[in-house]
């Protein structure tokens, strides 16, 4: 394996007519190398995104949860946003 290649699988996956399309556009347009890279890149952007939001639920969970309403009133007076 050649060093900075990474490790690939052969998948088929079923999509709808209109994302194919636009896989194909962004080849065609060069904003893509192919339609298989174009859709790794989506499913590392929803992969990140979705690390993030798990690294955000478990902050959350370690520091008492949501603001409640009480909390975010007095954030908004703070920070001077009254009636936001």
């Amino acid at each position: 394996m050649i060093v900075g290649m990474t490790r690939k699988a052969k998948i088929a996956v079923t999509l709808p007519q209109e994302l194919v399309l636009a896989a194909r556009s962004a080849v065609l347009e060069g904003r893509a190398t192919s339609v298989s890279a174009y859709v790794a890149e989506a499913m590392a952007q929803r992969a990140a995104a979705d690390d993030l939001d798990a690294m955000l639920t478990e902050m959350l969970a370690n520091t008492g949860g949501p603001m409640t309403d009480e909390e975010r009133e007095w954030a908004d007076q703070q920070l001077g946003r009254r009636g936001a």
